[in-house]
This record gives C-alpha cells, sequence and structure tokens, in this order.
C-alpha cells in the first residue's frame, strides 16, 4: 500500500513538471521569435502586429493591448506579460504568469550607392 502511494506522487508530480515545462517550452520559443521579428528592423506598428501574430500561432493569450513596443534609434524594446492555466494537477490548474522582455539591437545593411 506505501508502494502504490509513492507512485501516486511520483505520477501527480512528473505529471506536473511535464505539464510546466511544456508551458516554458512553449515561452521560450514565443521570447525567440519575438526576439527574431524585433530585430528585422520593422516600425512599432507592425512589429506588434507581428507579436501578436506569433501569440496566435504559438496559442498564447496575449492581446495588442498587453504590449509596450518602443523604438529608439537601433534600439527595440518589446515587454508584454499574460497568464496562462497550467493544468499541474487533475482538475486544478493554477494561472502561471509569464513576462516577455525582450532588448534587440538593429543593425542595418550597408547601402550601396
Amino acid at each position: 500500500m506505501k508502494t502504490l502511494i509513492k507512485l501516486i506522487v511520483v505520477a501527480l508530480l512528473a505529471n506536473a513538471l511535464w505539464r510546466t515545462a511544456a508551458a516554458y517550452a512553449t515561452f521560450y520559443k514565443f521570447k525567440d521569435s519575438v526576439y527574431e521579428a524585433a530585430m528585422q528592423g520593422n516600425s512599432e506598428t507592425d512589429l506588434r502586429q507581428k507579436v501578436v501574430e506569433l501569440a496566435r500561432t504559438y496559442d498564447l493569450p496575449l492581446a495588442a493591448e498587453d504590449l509596450t513596443v518602443t523604438r529608439e534609434a537601433q534600439h527595440v524594446s518589446v515587454q508584454g506579460a499574460y497568464t496562462r492555466p497550467v493544468a499541474v494537477l487533475p482538475g486544478y490548474e493554477y494561472q502561471w504568469p509569464f513576462t516577455v522582455d525582450v532588448d534587440a539591437y538593429v543593425i542595418a545593411a550597408p547601402v550601396r550607392r
């Protein structure tokens, strides 16, 4: 009986770890995609739309109103936050907060004349 209880606890922990790791893997893939988009040198409006499209692609609850995009010369900053439900236990979802904070420097290609 003791062994069965230990196995159940280990299975619950493994399940919680798997689901949490999957949520973080998606977050890091999204963050990398946002970084790549920021390096393209688009305007703030275009970058905001691109980030919202990426959020839809990764099935993340991030709206344009949740984002702050700033551009100063060649420095681009994208900041935003969202919460995602993660089923850490059967029947229990934790609202896990994620914060996107990307700083990128756009290096323009030399112009040939």
